[in-house]
């Protein structure tokens, strides 16, 4: 599908930036391991630098709003679960 694996973190990089997505919502949409994402985010940094700052700074919003994700997922789930719905 990828020529190299620099257009292929170049274009993880552009979507995270563009959709300010989590490393798993990036994974998912180009049907690959968040191992592979973490990795070619890394790449950036050798490859287009700028785009490698924006990514960071997507990715260090995502870290330090997990808790508050995290949180508000287990809320949901036990909503669901005193109105007796399933997910």
């Amino acid at each position: 599908m990828w020529e190299s694996i620099a257009q292929r973190a170049a274009a993880c990089g552009a979507y995270i930036v563009q959709t300010k997505c989590t490393v798993r919502a990036c994974a998912e949409h180009f049907g690959m391991s968040k191992s592979t994402v973490h990795k070619d985010t890394e790449r950036l940094a050798a490859i287009d630098g700028g785009l490698y700052a924006r990514v960071r700074a997507v990715l260090g919003v995502n870290l330090r709003e997990r808790h508050l994700r995290g949180g508000a997922a287990t809320r949901r789930m036990y909503a669901m679960r005193r109105n007796n719905v399933r997910p």
